[in-house]
């Protein structure tokens, strides 16, 4: 059975060269990972290490200062730089987050691109951990929150 990342790799690959294909990619993503889908991304850019996913400012995911709130920042931010280490995983290596730490540094208000990298081992032999990280900006470009996620890594 292939690995998740060679999963993730496939669908991208197939359905980003499509016309509709990045929507569906977004669809697929909201049915494999319900949670982080619960905030609606948009997937704009995924390859190994990289991945770029924006978020529509929208009245469910504000807070009471009429902001983006922390929590849907947080979806965010694990999402892209979940998606930057899973595609950047060698095939045979599976790995899961076991801790998350963001700073947010203003108020997030319109749409919020989020960066996510991550440079893994390029072999896992034995049970190791590596860091994943996003940058999450407003529409002006400003960095509106930090965050850095440890994986755990180990073979498939």
């Amino acid at each position: 059975m292939p690995t998740p990342a060679a999963r993730l790799a496939s669908a991208w690959t197939t359905l980003s060269r499509l016309p509709a294909g990045p929507r569906l990619f977004d669809l697929l993503i909201r049915l494999m990972v319900p949670y982080s889908g619960s905030i609606r991304p948009r997937v704009v850019r995924l390859e190994p290490g990289h991945a770029t996913v924006d978020l529509r400012d929208r009245r469910r995911l504000r807070n009471h200062l009429r902001s983006v709130h922390a929590i849907a920042l947080a979806n965010l931010g694990e999402l892209a730089s979940g998606l930057a280490m899973t595609r950047a995983l060698p095939p045979d290596v599976r790995g899961i987050p076991v801790r998350i730490e963001i700073e947010y540094l203003k108020k997030a208000r319109g749409r919020i691109r989020a960066e996510g990298r991550a440079t893994p081992p390029r072999a896992v032999e034995d049970e190791t951990e590596a860091h994943a990280s996003a940058e999450l900006f407003d529409p002006d470009g400003e960095l509106v929150a930090r965050m850095t996620v440890l994986w755990r890594l180990r073979p498939a």
